[in-house]
């Protein structure tokens, strides 16, 4: 016995195309009523059986496209989500990109402050150490003309003066 509803139906089919014509009737056949009959109560037997596995089948296709967008949408989900979280990185490192340039800016210019600062301090300190060394010098040949003075004041070809011959002191010239 065949098991689908399609195969009884060409059973079927085949049965009746096969069938030989009345004598006098034009296109009427005779058929072997209990074949046809137990083959139409086969078709309504099965027909139940192969509609709900059609229905199964129609619900799983259902099932199986509505689960396919549930996945199209989480995929579509995701992906906005890393667009996003790709943009939000990108501002980020475009910020810090600026902050790390500005604080380069100012870094540059706080050495170039710095320099100013550091050469016009040397410059100064410079300048000071040598008015401090030609007050010194200054002062050194000061002592020194005195001391030449004084040491000349006791010989003999030093005039009138070198009759004291006195000895230069430089705390009493201080």
């Amino acid at each position: 016995m065949a098991t689908s509803v399609g195969e009884l139906v060409d059973m079927l089919f085949n049965m009746i195309d096969e069938a030989r014509n009345a004598p006098l009737s034009g296109d009427k056949c005779l058929l072997e009523r209990d074949k046809a009959l137990d083959l139409v109560e086969d078709i309504r037997a099965q027909l139940p059986v192969e509609l709900a596995e059609a229905h199964k089948i129609v619900n799983a296709r259902a099932e199986y496209v509505a689960s396919a967008k549930r996945e199209a949408e989480e995929i579509r989900r995701r992906a906005e989500a890393e667009a996003r979280q790709r943009l939000e990185n990108d501002e980020i490192m475009n910020a810090a990109r600026q902050k790390a340039a500005e604080l380069m800016r100012k870094a540059e210019e706080d050495v170039k402050k710095l320099k100013r600062n550091a050469n016009e301090y040397c410059e100064d300190l410079l300048r000071r150490t040598e008015e401090a060394l030609g007050e010194a010098l200054t002062e050194a040949r000061r002592a020194r003309t005195n001391f030449r003075s004084a040491a000349n004041m006791g010989k003999p070809d030093a005039g009138p003066s070198a009759k004291n011959s006195r000895v230069f002191d430089v705390e009493a010239q201080g």
